[in-house]
């Protein structure tokens, strides 16, 4: 069973198309990395996935089930990448509103709070407003918020956010520890080297469009890390590669000699 799916996805708002024809299919218990320059369409592949909005042509699937059905969000941890606290409530009373809208109450409702706020670091700040946590302990209750009910799927928009090394060395092993209980995971980020580290496949966006994916393994190249992937999937060129000793410029990548032109060395202008 797909966990996340788009069928031919095209949404547009106006005259742009914000995706164009984008198919994406994640099995279940597999981690993958949604990669993208600026207004690639990857907050709008995370809002058709769902149920925020409805795609202009195509179809999307949460969990099997059409995204505007709640059932279809049973088991299903989010993490917002602008995470909107509300104002005058306590952690406590937010999560116990995330923990009773995934199901539980009484005793097990209890237990759930204390081991994620536990598991997050923020236990000591349950009676504390929320909206008045830090940005990086904010970062962590967001967490702590997607966390709640053990999901079977969890969407992470810019996980890493507003962490501090430690906060990010955390996540990490949030997410990892998802992985190993068999969730499937979605993180959608810039921050290259995390994903790489805890995804084992990406798909890379380019103007709406799907310019890479695969597994990880797959698609880089001998020595080549994932920002040379992105690099060459997004801009359409090499990432930028080791100098000639002799003469100080770049020394040209695959992609460069078929285009049959040098790569920039360190003098020279912008391309014509």
């Amino acid at each position: 069973m797909f966990s996340l799916e788009l069928a031919g996805a095209s949404k547009r708002y106006g005259r742009r198309h914000a995706l164009a024809s984008v198919d994406l299919a994640v099995p279940q218990g597999t981690s993958v990395g949604l990669l993208g320059a600026n207004g690639a369409g990857k907050t709008t592949a995370l809002r058709l996935l769902l149920g925020f909005a409805r795609p202009t042509r195509g179809a999307a699937r949460l969990r099997g089930l059409d995204p505007f059905d709640a059932a279809s969000r049973r088991g299903v941890g989010y993490l917002p990448e602008r995470l909107r606290l509300p104002h005058g409530m306590t952690l406590q009373r937010f999560l116990h509103v995330h923990a009773a809208l995934a199901g539980l109450d009484g005793a097990d409702l209890v237990r759930e709070i204390d081991a994620v706020t536990e598991t997050t670091g923020v236990r000591d700040r349950l009676h504390e407003p929320v909206d008045g946590l830090s940005k990086g302990l904010a970062q962590r209750a967001g967490f702590a918020q997607a966390l709640i009910g053990r999901p079977e799927v969890l969407l992470l928009d810019e996980p890493t956010s507003g962490l501090d090394p430690l906060g990010v060395r955390d996540a990490r092993g949030w997410i990892e520890s998802a992985r190993a209980r068999g969730a499937t995971v979605l993180v959608s980020s810039h921050v290259l080297s995390e994903v790489e580290r805890t995804c084992e496949s990406v798909v890379i966006l380019r103007e709406g469009r799907i310019a890479a994916s695969g597994a990880l393994e797959a698609l880089l190249q001998p020595g080549e890390t994932l920002e040379d992937l992105f690099v060459r999937a997004v801009a359409g060129r090499e990432a930028p590669g080791p100098l000639d000793q002799k003469t100080g410029r770049e020394v040209p990548g695959p992609l460069d000699q078929e285009a049959g032109r040098e790569a920039p060395g360190p003098q020279d202008g912008p391309g014509e």
